[in-house]
């Protein structure tokens, strides 16, 4: 896992609203997307080790989409996630903060179909949406 690539946003909201937007699939479906010509119209969550989360992403007219599945190694509530994404690929979530901000930092695996600063920005611009979005609510 030495070769993760990191993204980051720090969020101006509390840490217990930063977990509850982030794992919340109520939440989920109203950010999780890297641009507007995509949406997240379902997700669930089983937020414990063995659970499992699935996430829909389409391309709004419809031309492309796919489910992100993963199953949680490990739940810190308000602290820490880590999971296994169907390919074996691994992810590591940390939130740190207080009651005014709370920096989130996402580590993963890349995968080999595309140049990692592609995967970077993908990942990126989902969390910077996961971030607009939460500040607004």
């Amino acid at each position: 896992m030495s070769n993760q690539l990191l993204v980051s946003a720090t969020v101006n909201a509390g840490t217990k609203k930063v977990w509850e937007s982030y794992t919340s699939p109520a939440h989920i479906v109203n950010w999780n997307f890297a641009d507007d010509s995509w949406h997240c119209p379902s997700a669930s969550n089983d937020l414990q080790p063995g659970g499992k989360y699935v996430a829909r992403m389409e391309a709004k007219d419809g031309s492309f989409g796919f489910d992100f599945e993963a199953v949680y190694d490990e739940v810190k509530p308000g602290e820490k996630i880590v999971y296994t994404m169907t390919d074996g690929r691994r992810a590591q979530v940390e939130f740190a903060g207080n009651e005014l901000q709370t920096e989130v930092k996402v580590w993963f695996d890349p995968e080999n179909m595309n140049p990692h600063e592609l995967q970077q920005g993908g990942w990126q611009a989902i969390l910077n949406s996961f971030k607009h979005y939460t500040e607004k609510l």
